[in-house]
């Protein structure tokens, strides 16, 4: 007589569970791979033209024996009538129904408290499955039947899947013959154990940053060659851990139903030599109540067995970062963008500071406690942080703020003082903002780049002549439209803020400039082509001048304006000295150029008097390029009013 049959006679059966739930592990496994590549199935069908998966390795990791059928089994569906047809759909049905009885027998036959659900559960799939032997293929109900993840439509067969694994890893904890470190094991071998506690050393190292949330219970045991490892991530179905250990290489099954988590998860492990293999990117509304669902598996090779441990604590310490991380993903989109909040989170991890204590601190509504506490005037309703304070400046204070709660909360201090933090670092970077100043600055860019531009054009117009400059004229427009989006987006903070108004009027002046100089561009490129082929070279070299010192001007307007963001009340007076003189520089380019204007004028007078076209061009040409030092002027005195309101800077 068999060991089993006789253990089984003697009435023990919680002897045979162990062994049952790692064949109904492995059952999940295969019946997980056959909804998948039914999935598969159906999406070529609809759309047969696209590019086929290999399922080769996922096959053969699965244990699937004589599985020919299964490689055959995407590839060859077809839809006929509404109806998916798939040559290989006995096996398929026969196969499903062989692992749904292995996989439910610990539920159904062992130790399991509410054995009749799972038995009435299990017979309606298995009935289920013998009906649909008798159809030519798989109407739409019945693909949603087997495949369907949306509770609220009724039971499926992929729910009594989920519904089986997530009761199997409670029954694997309550079966355990040991606990080794924190880890439920079973049937191991010696040589596992420095694997198992390696894998628990990373584990335990960073499971604090979860506090009180659920998750993080691991279970161990050997099936055959293979090392099993699965983690209980949280309390979603789909958010599943599995991880195999086999000839010094680490292979890794990953599925989560949030797209952003999962690429999330996949780079912090790519960042440690894992190389990924997506299998299913996407899938069909049906599965997960239409919510994208992924599926991923990664591979990592080491040569010695220091290094696979190396690698295994790695893994394990990084598993605490996905739980709860949509929640924390969405609360910080609140302040800024969602790139700017992902990348918070991938640094918050990096520095095993989480994001759990931010948002058991409060989350979302600690920052806008926060953000009213500070200053309820500069912060209104329904502003975001980065809006008002700017972006690096945003997304600085809440990483500061990551790692202050968790830094906090870990010594077991309460919430309350995370608060007080937050508002001491808000209060710091509104006494330091200099955020105004970045539109001013970028603004200030564009039109260095356009008369840069003006003036590369004067100085190389020989050889430009007779195929004019559309290219620079082009690239010009394209900077001047850049700068009116500044100006809008000032306009639209100065609706939300009144303190955004003197950055506003300031950069409509220096709208101007930025007019000026695309209009001066555009002007000059008329100059090179027929009929006027160029202008003479003395009227070009006084327009050089003109350029030159307008380009010396605006190069003036950036160093004032970098210097003035750094001003304060108790501003060095070398750095106020600082300011005033390059300022002033920058007032006395419009003098020069008035003069400069007059000697353009009798210049070109002298060289064009018997050509209108081209007396015209030059005229109004030099006329607008000393505009645009009316317009420095102009936007150095509002510069300069609004530094001296700022830091009280006296004249």
């Amino acid at each position: 007589m068999l060991k089993e049959k006789a253990v089984a006679s003697l009435g023990q059966q919680s002897l045979l569970l162990p062994a049952w739930v790692k064949a109904a592990l492995a059952a999940n496994d295969r019946l997980k791979l056959y909804l998948t590549l039914l999935q598969a199935a159906a999406q070529h069908a609809a759309k047969p033209d696209e590019a086929l998966i290999d399922w080769g390795r996922d096959i053969t990791r699965a244990g699937v024996r004589d599985g020919g059928w299964l490689r055959d089994l995407v590839k060859s569906a077809y839809v006929d009538h509404h109806l998916l047809v798939i040559p290989q759909l006995d096996q398929l049905l026969a196969a499903l129904a062989a692992d749904l009885t292995t996989m439910a027998r610990p539920l159904c036959e062992g130790a399991s408290a509410q054995p009749q659900q799972w038995l009435s559960r299990r017979d309606h799939w298995l009935q289920y499955l013998q009906q649909l032997q008798d159809e030519e293929g798989l109407n739409p109900d019945a693909l949603a039947a087997l495949t369907r993840g949306d509770r609220h439509s009724g039971d499926s067969l992929h729910l009594l899947i989920m519904d089986m694994h997530k009761q199997l890893n409670m029954l694997s904890a309550d079966i355990a013959t040991e606990d080794l470190d924190g880890a439920h094991v079973w049937q191991i071998d010696a040589d596992d154990r420095p694997l198992i506690q390696a894998f628990m050393r990373g584990l335990q190292r960073t499971a604090p940053l979860k506090f009180d949330h659920p998750g993080l219970d691991t279970a161990v045991t050997r099936d055959g060659a293979r090392l099993l490892i699965q983690n209980d991530i949280g309390t979603n179905d789909a958010h599943v851990l599995v991880i195999t250990v086999e000839d010094q290489t680490i292979a890794l099954t990953y599925s989560d139903l949030h797209v952003s988590r999962f690429r999330f998860f996949c780079d912090m492990l790519a960042a440690i030599g894992f190389t990924w293999s997506l299998q299913t990117p996407t899938v069909t509304a049906e599965l997960n109540a239409g919510k994208p669902y992924q599926v991923g598996s990664a591979l990592l090779q080491r040569e010695t067995q220091e290094s696979l441990c190396a690698a295994l604590e790695n893994v394990a310490a990084r598993i605490v970062f996905v739980i709860d991380w949509n929640r924390a993903r969405k609360q910080l989109q609140h302040f800024v963008g969602k790139p700017q909040a992902v990348a918070l989170l991938r640094q918050a991890a990096q520095a095993e500071w989480g994001h759990m204590a931010w948002l058991l601190a409060g989350g979302d509504q600690l920052v806008y406690d926060t953000m009213q506490a500070v200053d309820s005037e500069a912060f209104r309703i329904g502003d975001r942080l980065d809006d008002v304070i700017g972006q690096t400046a945003a997304c600085e204070f809440l990483l500061e703020l990551l790692h202050i709660a968790s830094a906090t909360l870990l010594q077991q201090h309460p919430a309350a003082l995370v608060a007080d933090e937050a508002r001491v670092l808000l209060a710091r970077v509104m006494r330091q903002r200099t955020f105004e100043f970045d539109l001013l600055a970028e603004h200030a860019a564009l039109c260095h780049a356009l008369a840069q531009g003006l003036t590369d054009a004067l100085e190389n117009e020989t050889a430009l002549i007779g195929i004019g400059n559309a290219e620079q004229a082009q690239r010009a427009k394209t900077w001047e439209r850049q700068a009116d989006h500044l100006l809008m987006d000032a306009r639209q903070r100065a609706q939300r803020q009144s303190r955004w108004q003197p950055i506003l009027d300031l950069l409509l002046k220096a709208d101007d400039v930025a007019d000026a100089l695309e209009e001066a561009v555009f002007m000059h490129s008329l100059t090179l082509t027929a009929p006027l082929n160029g202008l003479p070279r003395a009227v070009n070299a006084v327009l050089c001048q003109l350029a030159n010192t307008t380009l010396a001007a605006i190069q003036d307007q950036v160093k004032a304006i970098e210097i003035a963001r750094h001003l304060t009340e108790r501003a060095d007076v070398s750095d106020s000295d600082a300011f005033l003189q390059t300022l002033w520089r920058m007032l006395r380019a419009e003098r020069q150029c008035d003069e400069l204007l007059r000697q353009a004028r009798i210049t070109i007078i002298q060289s064009l008097h018997a050509e209108p076209a081209a007396l015209y061009i030059a005229n109004d040409l030099a006329a607008t390029i000393e505009d645009v030092s009316d317009a420095l002027l102009t936007t150095g005195y509002a510069l300069r009013q609004m530094v001296f309101a700022r830091t009280g800077i006296s004249a």
